[in-house]
């Protein structure tokens, strides 16, 4: 590699793609890749290729940012796609420090949404240049012109200063492959992009003959390897077998000394041994154990250790527990509170916006996150994994500011026909929702609320009924304000199992006519299982191993077959939303049951009548 003594380094660029979740990011990403020669011309490529994790393709979003490059005009351009699910921010937040740009891609429909909002503000607090990518051109209801004009409004909002208020727009549509400046005029290629990338972002500067200096953004782990940890290099020139020293920017007393043994660029999909690399570079190391994020890694002669931005707190929090329910370790690999804190301390290197505190029993964790979805994409891995666990429900983390009790409020944007407006505005009127702004878009409303985080619990469900599976709901945490007052919860009750033992016909058909329930015959169940809903608020509790008594005597159509509707089928998160504060969510491999906290009846009796 030649020596530059320039302060630039015109041969790459680092851009991050940010956007709120489904407006496109991954399929231009593909695309981008495609046109920048990462494929050969008769390789089969899955749609959405940066989504590799199984969750990510079952959700269709991502949950994870990832690191990627393509080659243009002699120009290596790093692009890092992420999430644009709210919950998963903490992820955005941290590898923004490893570029020097940003793509905003906006919905030519949806336009800005409130993630759009919290990405580009965490963008502009670290001054780097946008790229407005207006996405989906070809979507028949696009509404062009006004989403430039709200985008503008947005970064107005947002005091951005002129440089940023004059930022480009590019048109494209990440499924066609094309972009162009003016919309009038169909484009055949993304060459507008990456010409506009190569004019817009800044190259990364620095100097490659000062002390080495790279702050740790990402932390990956391979089982053969140990932890990959993935940054970007601020300052000097990084060489394979290295001494380098370990600092803390927020810890300085946390020094070591250790030794770079294996290092990475990427390049395309893949991970690319190298010897050497430079400013700008975005390297992955391996060979230091205790690196986490935030982690600076120096020259020992030069310690500074670079300022690592201070990813926001989590609003929710969920007591996780080993399984002690009569079905413990039947299904599961790891049962044991030793191997459920190892795996909570493991997924803490990787997610910086999660925290796991310990508590007086060793079985039981309090794990706090971003949101349900946030701690539900751990819980799914877990079990994946072959771990058994039980959950409580979601709390929101109360905070004291000035002498009062606050609570996370949250950015709520419903789009939904005007015809089921009505009962959107009176399910979040019970909620403590307060309606900010009214947009009609053709047929459709758009409405924003400022709403408690508590009061969204359980509401997603209730939403998609209300508004028969045509409403599109999205949040973002706001701020704090002074505690709402008291909100309902959960308005009806559970069907429980009276006893243990295999459910049959006979008992389920006279337990559906209390409720609805979730099971069907044949399925093993525990005295204290929830096996149902009840439409009334109060618990029933129900025999569904009943069998019939049999006699001698025979009536005219007794004996004909009963007939069961079809039980409802709960996901991981609608068993979440479903659980009440005396419930647990009981997640093993292949179950997913709802159980009362005290399974014995009579002790939950004895229990509710001492309140």
């Amino acid at each position: 590699m030649q020596r530059r003594m320039d302060l630039t380094r015109s041969d790459v660029r680092n851009v991050a793609i940010v956007a709120h979740v489904d407006h496109g990011k991954t399929t231009l990403v593909d695309e981008m890749l495609k046109q920048g020669g990462a494929f050969r011309e008769n390789q089969v490529v899955q749609d959405r290729v940066m989504d590799s994790n199984a969750q990510e393709r079952e959700r269709g979003i991502t949950i994870l940012a990832k690191n990627t490059s393509v080659h243009y005009k002699g120009t290596k351009i790093n692009i890092i796609d992420t999430p644009g699910h709210a919950d998963f921010g903490g992820e955005v937040e941290r590898v923004l420090k490893m570029v020097d740009g940003v793509l905003l891609l906006v919905d030519s429909f949806e336009g800005t949404m409130p993630q759009t909002r919290f990405v580009l503000q965490k963008a502009l607090e670290l001054g780097h240049k946008i790229i407005i990518v207006v996405n989906k051109i070809d979507r028949p209801d696009a509404r062009l012109d006004e989403v430039e004009d709200e985008v503008l409004e947005l970064l107005m909002d947002l005091d951005a200063t002129d440089e940023q208020l004059d930022s480009p727009v590019v048109y494209c549509s990440g499924r066609e492959g094309i972009a162009t400046l003016d919309y009038h005029q169909k484009g055949t290629d993304l060459t507008p992009l990456f010409d506009t990338i190569l004019e817009h972002i800044p190259a990364p500067e620095g100097d490659e003959t000062a002390p080495f200096q790279m702050l740790i953004s990402s932390v990956d782990y391979n089982d053969y390897v140990g932890r990959i940890a993935i940054g970007r290099i601020s300052r000097g020139t990084l060489h394979q077998n290295q001494e380098v020293m370990v600092c803390d920017y927020h810890n300085p007393k946390r020094r070591y000394k250790s030794k770079v043994v294996n290092m990475y660029q990427i390049e395309s999909l893949k991970r690319v041994p190298c010897t050497e690399a430079t400013i700008g570079d975005i390297v992955c190391i391996s060979g230091i154990d205790d690196l986490t994020i935030g982690d600076t890694l120096c020259d020992p002669s030069d310690v500074e250790p670079v300022e690592f931005v201070q990813i926001s707190q989590p609003t929710v929090e969920m007591t996780f527990s080993v399984n002690d329910s009569p079905f413990a370790g039947q299904d599961g690999k790891y049962v044991t509170s030793r191997q459920l804190r190892e795996r909570l301390m493991k997924e803490l290197l990787r997610d910086v916006s999660l925290r796991v505190e310990e508590t007086d029993s060793t079985d039981k964790f309090i794990v706090s996150g971003r949101g349900e979805m946030h701690l539900s994409v751990l819980i799914e891995n877990m079990r994946r994994e072959g771990y058994e666990l039980q959950v409580s429900t979601p709390r929101v983390l109360f905070r004291t500011i000035n002498g009062k009790q606050c609570e996370p409020i949250e950015r709520l944007v419903v789009d939904v026909p005007e015809e089921y407006m009505g009962a959107v505005m009176e399910k979040m009127g019970t909620r403590k929702g307060e309606l900010q702004h009214m947009t009609p878009q053709g047929s459709r409303m758009r409405i924003e609320f400022l709403v408690p985080s508590r009061g969204l619990f359980g509401y997603k469900s209730e939403f998609l009924t209300d508004t028969k599976g045509e409403g599109i709901m999205s949040s973002v945490f706001e701020r704090y304000e002074p505690y709402k007052g008291e909100i309902a919860k959960r308005t009806t009750g559970s069907l429980i199992a009276y006893e243990s033992g295999e459910s049959v016909t006979y008992g389920l058909y006279n337990a559906q006519e209390r409720g609805t329930l979730f099971i069907g015959a044949g399925v093993p169940v525990y005295q204290g299982m929830v096996v149902g809903q009840s439409p009334k608020a109060e618990d029933l509790v129900v025999n569904v191993c009943k069998k019939k008594q049999l006699t001698n005597t025979r009536a005219s159509g007794s004996d004909d077959a009963l007939r069961l509707i079809p039980p409802k089928v709960m996901s991981l998160e609608q068993c979440l939303e479903f659980i009440n504060d005396d419930e647990l969510a009981e997640v093993t491999p292949h179950h997913l049951r709802i159980r009362k906290a005290i399974l014995d009846n009579v002790q939950r009796a004895k229990q509710r009548a001492k309140k």
